[in-house]
């Protein structure tokens, strides 16, 4: 068995983003994880309602969740989990995969250990793949088979000029503007993709479908183009809106919408530090680090708040790490959400014994 996990305080983006006083505080956890209710707990009302399962998954006994980050889906339903990890447990997967019921399937992706972060699943032809991002220890992405196989792995862009000497062969376990912490990923039509530096340099990078670095646009600044923490990106493509590439400015609290050539179009405001993003239909979905799933429409308005425990989990003292505060219905500190192919919701959650949630439509 792994040993208990602790709380990691390496995260210091989040704590320096909660400066308006609302940071949770961080302490020893518990090592029990929430258990799945036995009865039924709605969220949301109208044509936004959801059954939430808490704990979804059934993780195998001989794993421990260690801070779980993102959530991705497959064509045939299965669920990718990415967790942090633990640079010491060398032998620990750091990406899991359960079927449509929660039932284990594999795990791998030790090499993610102690950084394991964004993950997303890509159609590329007849086959899928998974493309990883992972922070921190480890300061690479990688492109891998959905059975684990490593495709390609690439470390920090070095002809965009914005890195220190070494921050592509030999990187130091070092935070700063100069160095790669890439957080997640986005597509475009063409093959290539774009690559978030969220907790690094602030750029965004696109690549081409061979995974050659192109260009760059964005950089640290106060909004408008520039960021503080552009931790989530998606590329938008609901019917009647121009597509954009959709970027979660999380310090700022804000998204930030771009063309499809990195050029600013506008800023949505009144989220709760921002992780990802993701649609479908007519809908986009953000989860949001302060307690809560939105939900907007094709005009981009607020259709739906789920699973809000805001004020509670910004004032309160050690929520994150201690489950026995956790409360069936509400979230702590959602840090990924997808839709599957139905448009069901499954949420991870950055707490200490990790957190997988799926939100079954009901509407």
């Amino acid at each position: 068995m792994p040993s208990k996990p602790t709380v990691s305080v390496s995260r210091r983006q989040f704590l320096a983003a909660t400066a308006v006083g609302t940071v949770t505080t961080l302490g020893a956890p518990t090592v029990l994880t929430a258990k799945k209710s036995d009865s039924q707990v709605i969220v949301g009302e109208g044509d936004y309602k959801y059954e939430i399962v808490h704990a979804w998954p059934e993780l195998p006994s001989q794993f421990s969740w260690q801070t779980t980050h993102n959530v991705a889906v497959d064509k045939a339903g299965n669920v990718y989990v990415i967790h942090e990890g633990r640079a010491n447990l060398t032998d620990h997967p750091s990406i899991f995969v359960f079927d449509s019921e929660g039932k284990y399937i594999r795990s791998f992706g030790s090499q993610y250990q102690g950084g394991g972060h964004g993950i997303e699943v890509r159609q590329e032809g007849g086959e899928e793949f998974l493309y990883v991002c992972a922070y921190q220890q480890v300061k690479a992405f990688s492109k891998l088979t959905l059975t684990g196989e490593t495709v390609w792995h690439k470390h920090a862009p070095m002809e965009s000029g914005v890195y220190a000497e070494g921050e592509d062969t030999n990187p130091k376990k070092e935070w700063g503007q100069d160095r790669f912490m890439p957080t997640n990923f986005a597509f475009l039509d063409d093959g290539g993709f774009f690559l978030a530096d969220g907790y690094g340099s602030f750029y965004i990078h696109r690549y081409d479908k061979d995974a050659r670095w192109i260009s760059k646009f964005g950089g640290p600044g106060d909004g408008e183009g520039t960021f503080k923490t552009p931790h989530g990106i998606w590329i938008d493509r609901r019917s009647g809106r121009d597509p954009s590439i959709v970027i979660c400015d999380r310090a700022h609290h804000t998204l930030q919408c771009f063309t499809l050539d990195g050029k600013y179009r506008e800023t949505l405001t009144g989220y709760g530090l921002p992780a990802n993003v993701d649609t479908y239909e007519n809908l986009l979905l953000v989860p949001e680090l302060h307690a809560r799933l939105t939900l907007l429409d094709e005009k981009n308005e607020v259709v739906a708040r789920l699973g809000e425990d805001v004020k509670r989990v910004t004032t309160g003292k050690n929520i994150r790490g201690d489950s026995k505060q956790w409360l069936d219905g509400k979230f702590v500190h959602p840090h990924d959400a997808c839709f599957d192919n139905d448009g069901n919701i499954f949420v991870a959650e950055w707490v200490a014994t990790g957190r997988i949630s799926k939100l079954k439509r009901l509407s």
